[in-house]
């Protein structure tokens, strides 16, 4: 396994603190008036999402995760844990509606998702930047509801709600930021 050391260090880099794996978010090198030189992190855990703050000095050490990206199937959720399929392999893993997390409102049977592993064991879930889904229910139209400004909320079938503007219909297709969670536009089918 690769080894880092504090010059190695830089914003988006994968690093494994005592066996959880990081990334890094937020990176700060200070020098200050007396003493040595150090590097301040901010680091977002692939586990469980939290964030922390870390110093390292010269000499210090961490090391880089066994991370594994790999494009799977979402088959369906059985209540507890969604359940998706390698499409080489066919075998099949299960991950808990917690370690899926937000990815979970913007996925549909089918889709095709990046499932990361840590030493063999998913744990988490990466859903595309857009994603086309069908409008199964929002508000009717009305005369002068035209405005570009006003939206209404729609409901996905997926069961994610956004914000649509006024002339978009039930029954559509739209396009959707899943990152801001957002309409983009509708979609050309």
């Amino acid at each position: 396994m690769a080894s880092y050391s504090m010059g190695d260090l830089k914003k988006g880099l994968k690093i494994e603190i005592d066996g959880i794996p990081f990334k890094i978010v937020e990176y700060q090198h200070v020098k200050p008036g007396k003493g040595p030189a150090f590097v301040r992190i901010k680091i977002k855990s692939f586990i469980d999402g939290k964030v922390l703050e870390k110093t390292f000095h010269a000499g210090d050490k961490c090391e880089a995760p066994n991370l594994e990206d790999k494009t799977m199937q979402y088959l369906y959720d059985d209540g507890e844990n969604c359940q998706f399929m390698d499409t080489e392999t066919y075998e099949q893993v299960a991950i808990s509606d917690e370690d899926v997390g937000e990815a979970k409102k913007w996925m549909f049977d089918g889709m095709m998702v990046d499932v990361l592993f840590h030493n063999g064991k998913a744990i988490g879930v990466e859903v595309p930047q857009v994603v086309e889904l069908k409008i199964i229910e929002t508000a009717p139209n009305f005369k002068g509801d035209t405005q570009g400004s006003n939206k209404k909320p729609a409901t996905l079938e997926t069961g994610a709600v956004v914000q649509i503007p006024f002339h978009v219909l039930e029954g559509e297709v739209i396009r959707v930021d899943t990152v801001r969670g957002e309409y983009i536009e509708k979609a050309n089918k």
